[in-house]
């Protein structure tokens, strides 16, 4: 092994002997030289991963591209000729793995994980979009793995390394607001279909698709037209619905301000959908149009136990009192409230436009001191520089492996709001449309990863794998 792959793979731990030239004595400013590049390859080359690609193509080298679509991955193999091509991660990381000292995961989010863990599992740096994992069972594993891997990890909610999501931090926590019992977050999406029935089979697979290879490990299906480019977070087998989606971005703010650790329980309520009659009404296959959901934490030291509110598909809370009439609650986005002892704060997506209420609050506001780092770099970066040794990640799996355990729990809560009881033996068409549950509170067990009150629950905490796609 080189010794810059030894210092990258190190990600910071001093490797003796080691000297790395500084890049302004190679090539002037502006030069980046070939020792301090990182090797980088992309699992999943289109729609996120463009930005990736855009973020990380002028200052490391792109050195292989995966996607089980050509189509969705000629716009990155005409950005990169020199990178090499591949449509099964498994087969590119046996086959260009030593030459590689990081991954990019862009996939569905029922691929992040098992991708995610193949690299790692190479001793490889990891970048994961959000969320991080597809059930809170693989948020888990990942976490531990990046543990024993000692690699560099950063999931793709960009927030983390916003000033702003620091900002908010600090407020809350220098009490400006008090004591913060409950907070509101709340989203425009989905902005993709969701409440529908399973698509019928017939529509031909593309000849650039492998359909195999982007069914991963979920159950087979056959492919239908209405699940890509982009619909697919519409269905429980391969996404997770808005919570999952935004939740992400939303919620690591209120994650990180009352350093919340693992819910102790979620429950929700969802539209129930009528397209052509009650028949109709239960889909269990895809995430409710719109949903509420309450997810219970418990005391910290210094914080007391609280409730996180998530509205989505155009549910909002009801306006506070302490904002004007005419004055906008949120972006279209969507936006955060805290409501304190003292006080309410209110934020966007990122913790963005953060604002006192009454809003007169925040004339002669005097912002508390900084306690958080400020990044100069984009989210990225932050990453790609981590893996050099320099500075650590914003929203490493040590953090963002919590949140998505916590945002899942939330999306099992909803995905058991419309649950039926099945009596055995039955099957699905077997279920009375007119028979609804009600609303169940699922109470939880963070330790042994269990609901303790709603056995069926536990079927979702972790899925059954295709054989081939199990680490």
């Amino acid at each position: 092994m080189s010794k810059r792959r030894q210092f990258i793979k190190q990600a910071g731990i001093a490797a003796a002997g080691l000297t790395i030239v500084p890049r302004y004595v190679l090539g002037g400013n502006g030069y980046i030289p070939p020792s301090d590049k990182l090797n980088v390859a992309f699992i999943g080359a289109w729609g996120k991963a463009e930005a990736h690609l855009e973020a990380l193509g002028p200052t490391e080298n792109v050195v292989a591209l995966c996607d089980v679509d050509e189509r969705m991955a000629a716009n990155a193999w005409e950005m990169f000729p020199k990178a090499s091509r591949h449509k099964d991660f498994r087969k590119m990381l046996d086959s260009v793995g030593k030459d590689i000292d990081g991954v990019v995961v862009t996939t569905p989010d029922h691929t992040h994980a098992v991708a995610a863990m193949a690299a790692m599992q190479m001793g490889k740096h990891v970048y994961v979009e959000k969320p991080l994992t597809h059930n809170i069972w693989e948020a888990r594993q990942l976490n531990e793995a990046a543990k024993k891997y000692k690699v560099v990890t950063q999931m793709g909610n960009q927030g983390t390394s916003m000033d702003s999501h620091a900002q908010v931090a600090e407020w809350i926590q220098a009490g400006v607001i008090g004591t913060v019992k409950k907070v509101h977050v709340w989203t425009n999406r989905p902005v993709w279909p969701q409440g529908i029935p399973t698509p019928k089979p017939g529509d031909a697979i593309p000849k650039e698709l492998d359909w195999d290879l982007w069914l991963g490990p979920a159950k087979d299906r056959p492919y239908s037209n209405k699940y890509l480019p982009f619909n697919w977070r519409g269905w429980w087998d391969f996404g997770t619905g808005s919570f999952g989606d935004m939740g992400c971005h939303f919620i690591d703010v209120v994650f990180r301000a009352l350093q919340l650790t693992a819910p102790t329980s979620a429950e929700a309520v969802s539209t129930v959908n009528w397209p052509t009659g009650p028949e109709d009404a239960f889909r269990p296959d895809s995430p409710p149009s719109s949903a509420m959901v309450k997810i219970d934490f418990p005391a910290r030291p210094g914080f007391p136990a609280c409730e996180l509110w998530w509205y989505d598909g155009g549910l909002k809370p009801m306006r506070p009192a302490e904002l004007g009439s005419n004055e906008a609650m949120s972006n279209a986005d969507g936006g955060i409230l805290f409501e304190g002892s003292k006080g309410k704060l209110l934020a966007g997506i990122f913790g963005g436009d953060a604002t006192l209420l009454p809003k007169s609050r925040m004339k002669d506001f005097k912002a508390p001191p900084a306690k958080y780092p400020r990044y100069k770099d984009s989210h990225q970066m932050v990453w790609a520089k981590a893996c050099k040794g320099e500075g650590k990640t914003s929203s490493s799996f040590e953090t963002a492996g919590p949140l998505t355990e916590a945002i899942l729990m939330g999306c099992l809560a909803v995905r058991c709001a419309d649950f039926k009881r099945l009596k055995p033996g039955k099957s699905i068409e077997d279920w009375d449309p007119w028979e609804y549950p009600g609303r169940v509170r699922l109470d939880w067990d963070p330790v042994n990863l269990k609901v303790k009150n709603f056995d069926e629950a536990n079927a979702w905490v972790k899925r059954e794998y295709r054989n081939g796609w199990m680490w």
